[in-house]
């Protein structure tokens, strides 16, 4: 089949994906337009046998469709064709190593771009793809070898903070400072390079290493991250609370530290030129301690700051009930409300709109980098 013939099968099936998406029936219209193209493909090979890009165009769908197997034995009998050329053997291990990390052969996966890196050398995307392996793996200092043969500072620093992570819950914790200081040096401005510091003072009841962590972290993070750093913050308070049963050896800590920590966290949030999310979380730490005074103080200087800030709202009224002599029916549907707005996701990717309840550093549907914002109005 000529390649315009090829181009042609793309388009239809872009015009039929959309067409599916208008009608409502997106996912069922998708999946028999996918099967089509295979059927369509399918024939083409066997009109013409010697098409290899034919064949690696159907094995990328069978991939697509989860049909691992197919897509395996049809890479595997590209690359043993005699007398093919040696660029398209080494485009055919690189789908093959796709082919096997989809399937969760980890192992398999590298050493088939590892023999395509032998021809095509290591391109880009081949150091993507194992940069991907290593950190499916939990290899993270592999992994951020290979982001930073890329020169992808960003997700080099991600993996170092990873790695020193892992030492940290190791008990390592000089191995994790390490790692972290290879991780500013590289990106200065890393969340999670920061939040890794953050929290192990946290953990460690050390308020003058998190009163530094926290100033020098506000210091070089922008301002509209300032939020990860925080949330992980209150994480950890949480798991090194006793008294909750979220503390656990190492990380239990007496009631005394915990109120030191969160002292220390607010004074030194209070140094820097407020925002409405900072408001808020010094708000949410007061919460933290049940100090409703407070915490109402920080909530209305957010909403000060900014009306719209559903959630600082939201919380200041669940404060101001306790106060109200409300009957027993209103008190009831007013608590139902609040804790199911509460579910409201917090967290939106500004690339693609995907919006979650966790906070995330790397997109879980357009894998952007730290594209996350807090979602501070309410739609």
């Amino acid at each position: 089949m000529p390649w315009n013939e090829i181009f042609l099968l793309g388009r239809r099936k872009s015009r039929l994906l959309a067409a599916a998406e208008t009608s409502g029936a997106g996912e069922q219209h998708a999946l028999q337009d996918t099967r089509a193209a295979i059927e369509e493909l399918s024939q083409a090979v066997r009109n013409n046998p010697e098409s290899v890009e034919i064949y690696l165009a159907l094995g990328n769908l069978y991939r697509s469709q989860g049909e691992i197997e197919r897509a395996i034995h049809i890479r595997n009998s590209l690359i043993a064709r005699p007398g093919l050329d040696p660029v398209l053997k080494a485009r055919s291990q690189f789908e093959l190593g796709r082919d096997f990390r989809r399937g969760g052969m980890l192992d398999r996966s590298r050493q088939a771009f590892e023999d395509a890196s032998q021809i095509l050398g290591r391109s880009e995307e081949i150091e993507h793809e194992l940069a991907r392996l290593a950190a499916d793996s939990g290899e993270f200092e592999r992994a951020a070898e290979h982001y930073g043969r890329m020169g992808r500072a960003l997700a080099q620093a991600h993996f170092l903070a990873r790695q020193a992570g892992e030492h940290f819950r190791l008990g390592e914790a000089a191995l994790g400072e390490k790692f972290i200081k290879q991780a500013l040096a590289i990106f200065p401005a890393s969340p999670e390079a920061w939040l890794a510091s953050v929290v192990q003072a946290t953990l460690s009841g050390n308020t003058t290493q998190l009163s530094e962590s926290l100033r020098n972290a506000c210091t070089n993070i922008p301002p509209p991250q300032r939020f990860l750093l925080l949330e992980g913050l209150l994480e950890a308070l949480s798991a090194a609370r006793v008294d909750n049963g979220g503390g656990s050896g190492a990380r239990a800590l007496a009631t005394a530290q915990i109120s030191a920590l969160v002292g220390a966290s607010v004074q030194t949030l209070a140094t820097f030129p407020p925002d409405t999310l900072l408001c808020y979380y010094c708000a949410k730490l007061f919460l933290f301690e049940a100090d409703l005074e407070n915490a109402k103080h920080w909530l209305e200087k957010a909403l000060v700051l900014n009306a719209d800030f559903w959630l600082a709202r939201l919380e200041l009224v669940s404060l101001v009930l306790t106060d109200q002599e409300l009957t027993h029916f209103l008190r009831d549907q007013m608590a139902y409300f609040i804790s199911h707005a509460r579910k409201s996701k917090r967290f939106v990717c500004q690339a693609c709109g995907f919006r979650w309840d966790k906070t995330f550093f790397v997109c879980p549907r357009c894998r952007s980098w730290h594209s996350i914002l807090f979602r501070q109005e309410f739609s």
